[in-house]
């Protein structure tokens, strides 16, 4: 009886062990344990950020065991993150992002399939579309979370009647300056629910150019004849639409729930949803992105993140979404609590009407070639047929089947040999009595290089190395990557079988970024010493003052320039139209025309450029002896000779570094290129390293073509800078 009361005891305490270990683990962590992190990727800011993280907080509060920690990510370069550090272990447990990717993502292994806690109620309670979208390959791999698209902004002062068509919009009658409506009229994207509206798509059923027929043609017709008469403001950017709304001169204005934090408290404005057609009767749809949460691929804590996704998607977590962020939320029984918010409730019902963008990759090829069909035909540089044709060519080029993989045998043979040779060639080095005395004697200074050499070795060499390697590969995207040898230099070189000078060929950029590289350093180098010449007279006051002004435009950076630059070109509101109207000249559409659009990036560029060569050239003219220009003024020399033969002789030597530099500089000048004309008009004025840029990050991810025409540069300037030395030092 007693070794049976003992086992008795035994199993009591057990179980007694069990009960309570089981709700210590549903209470929270033990004393002394740390709580799992969970790290959520996202690229929010402002109001959404801070929503996010009250959202976080509510979480940590109900689960003690989970930290959420957040790191916000730069937008532009959000996808490139995700894709370059989630296969390496490196990214995030979660992160958020627009459905449009789920595809290209899930199909290349990122994301992980989710398992909602509770099924019935994510079915219930998310609409079927938002459901569908993060549906691929088979599998659930997201949790809806808000929806984005675009509603109607209407200034109740200016047009207090609701807006039923946009035949209404045109008929307001409004005071002089003030537009009928500000959309950005050049974008595929915002106007892709204006060609929906007259029976055309951007993509159609087979993920093809969808921009053909009748409708397209009538829809880019009427966005033409809005920009001609003054419906709708020319070359529109989104700050000039919410500047134009801010400001009372535009009666309404087409944009997305992010508008309203920036509207002033003075205006009077209301929101609804996108308006009719009157000639078609249909209602204008635009897109619609669903914005989800994403499991990673490699995620350490998959089912904390899965609670979090769950928590941030519905109840509680919607709610803070909804009304610190204004988000339109997918949970449908979050909706009740928020039916006395006029704002919200509009582009819910704007949400509703509008189409679930498609996530096939072609998607996010198509708006490169159909923004720049739209904006030939709005700034009249091409009749509608001919830019919608034109535009499809381009997207059949930049969704052409890729390269076939080959056998990698031979490059790993050229590499194998040509690392023989370099081991054969330091073999016969070391081999040498000479070199050995003098490397033994070297080796203490090289303690002191080391770090420098690993430090150059990783930032500098290695990136070339894994560039130039990355260039005889193929494939969309990091882990699509294919050996296909010199194939992508044979596309490059042969323009991809069309005409070598024919529109984006690699000739023909080549030739516009000599063209630039040549004028602009032409310009930089005569507009320098002529200033370092004035500033250098010994008898000019307020020299210092001269100094730091001429500069300034040194020191600004030159992204900064830029954007201001570009604001300055433009057609209505641009200060050098201002200027050249008060003078009785007609405004110019500087991006309308190769050559306003090419000297525009050459001012720009030139007013950064001058002040590097003036520092360069004061800092020679102190260098040149003052009794030579004695001697010669005794032999009676005018100011031009000593210029021509003392001056000039001796600024060379100095000049000749800094020309080489600013050659390369300005061979690669890509900020002002990239944000001042966009390489507008229809990619003319693009030069070598921002068409890199484009096959790299908006044709598609392309990184092994991109890889190839960054080599192809890098070689270019080797050689021409080795010739250019070359015939320097025979001169000299």
């Amino acid at each position: 009886m007693g070794k049976g009361r003992q086992r008795l005891a035994t199993i009591a305490l057990l179980a007694c062990a069990l009960v309570c270990s089981e709700s210590a683990a549903q209470a929270g962590p033990a004393v002394g344990q740390a709580p799992v992190d969970v790290v959520v990727w996202h690229a929010y800011r402002g109001q959404e950020e801070a929503a996010l993280r009250q959202v976080a907080r509510a979480f940590e509060a109900e689960n003690p065991d989970v930290r959420v920690r957040l790191v916000a990510q730069p937008f532009g370069a959000y996808a490139s993150k995700l894709e370059s550090a989630i296969p390496t272990g490196n990214g995030p447990d979660l992160f958020i992002d627009a459905h449009d990717r789920i595809e290209s993502f899930a199909s290349r292994g990122l994301l992980q399939p989710i398992t909602p806690p509770d099924a019935e109620a994510f079915a219930r309670r998310l609409d079927g579309r938002h459901q569908a979208a993060f549906t691929a390959l088979g599998a659930l791999h997201g949790y809806p979370l808000s929806v984005k698209t675009a509603a109607l902004y209407v200034n109740a002062s200016l047009a207090p009647e609701p807006i039923e068509s946009f035949e209404d919009l045109e008929a307001l009658a409004l005071p002089d300056g003030v537009f009928p409506l500000a959309m950005e009229a050049e974008s595929a994207y915002w106007t892709a629910g204006f060609f929906a509206a007259h029976g055309a798509s951007l993509l159609n059923d087979e993920h093809g150019w969808g921009l053909e027929g009748e409708g397209a043609l009538t829809a880019l017709r009427r966005l033409s004849r809005w920009v001609e008469s003054g419906v709708v403001p020319e070359e529109s950017s989104g700050d000039l639409v919410k500047r134009l709304f801010s400001e009372g001169q535009a009666a309404a204005a087409i944009s997305g729930p992010w508008l309203a934090p920036d509207l002033p408290e003075a205006l009077d404005w209301r929101v609804q949803p996108l308006p009719v057609v009157a000639s078609t009767g249909a209602r204008m749809r635009p897109y619609a992105t669903v914005e989800g949460a994403y499991l990673a691929a490699r995620s350490s804590q998959p089912a904390a993140a899965n609670r979090f996704a769950a928590f941030l998607t519905f109840g509680e977590g919607a709610l803070l979404r909804a009304r610190v962020a204004r988000q339109i939320v997918t949970d449908r029984e979050a909706w009740p609590a928020l039916e006395g918010d006029a704002f919200l409730q509009r582009f819910r019902e704007a949400a509703d009407d509008a189409a679930v963008m498609p996530t096939h990759p072609h998607m996010r090829m198509i708006f490169g070639p159909a923004d720049r069909a739209i904006r030939k035909v709005l700034r009249g540089t091409a009749t509608p047929e001919d830019a919608l044709e034109e535009g499809r060519h381009r997207f059949d080029d930049v969704t052409r089947p890729l390269p076939a993989p080959r056998s990698p045998a031979w490059g790993l043979a050229a590499l194998g040999l040509l690392t023989l040779l370099g081991a054969l060639a330091m073999v016969r080095r070391l081999r040498e009595p000479a070199f050995r005395v003098a490397l033994r004697k070297s080796m203490p200074a090289y303690r002191y290089v080391a770090h420098a050499a690993v430090a150059v070795g990783l930032l500098v060499i290695l990136p070339l190395v894994v560039g130039g390697l990355t260039s005889f590969f193929a494939g969309r995207g990091l882990e699509e990557m294919y050996f296909v040898g010199v194939a992508n230099y044979v596309d490059i070189l042969v323009a991809r079988g069309g005409d070598l000078l024919g529109h984006g060929s690699f000739w023909l950029v080549l030739a516009v970024t000599v063209l630039w590289t040549v004028l602009n350093v032409a310009l930089h180098l005569v507009i320098g010493v002529f200033l370092a010449l004035l500033l250098h007279r010994p008898y000019l006051r307020m020299k210092a003052l001269y100094r730091v002004l001429l500069i300034l435009p040194w020191a600004v950076p030159n992204y900064v320039t830029a954007l201001a630059w570009k604001g300055m070109f433009h057609r209505q509101f641009g200060a050098v139209n201002a200027l050249l109207t008060s003078l009785g000249a007609e405004p110019v559409s500087w991006f309308s025309h190769w050559t306003t659009a090419f000297s525009a990036n050459v001012a720009t560029n030139v007013w950064l450029g001058f002040p590097f060569m003036m520092v360069v050239t004061l800092g020679a003219l102190t260098s040149i002896p003052k009794d030579v220009y004695e001697a010669a003024a005794v032999d009676g020399a005018n100011a031009w000779q000593r210029f021509r033969l003392i001056t000039a002789p001796m600024l060379v030597p100095f000049l000749a570094p800094a020309v080489a530099m600013g050659s390369v500089w300005t061979f690669n000048m890509f900020n002002v290129v990239f944000l001042v004309s966009g390489g507008e008009p229809d990619g003319s004025t693009e030069i070598l390293v921002s068409e890199a840029y484009r096959w790299a990050f908006t044709r598609g991810n392309q990184y092994g073509y991109a890889a190839a025409y960054a080599v192809l540069i890098f070689l270019i300037l080797l050689v021409s800078t080795r010739v250019a030395s070359k015939a320097a030092e025979a001169d000299a």
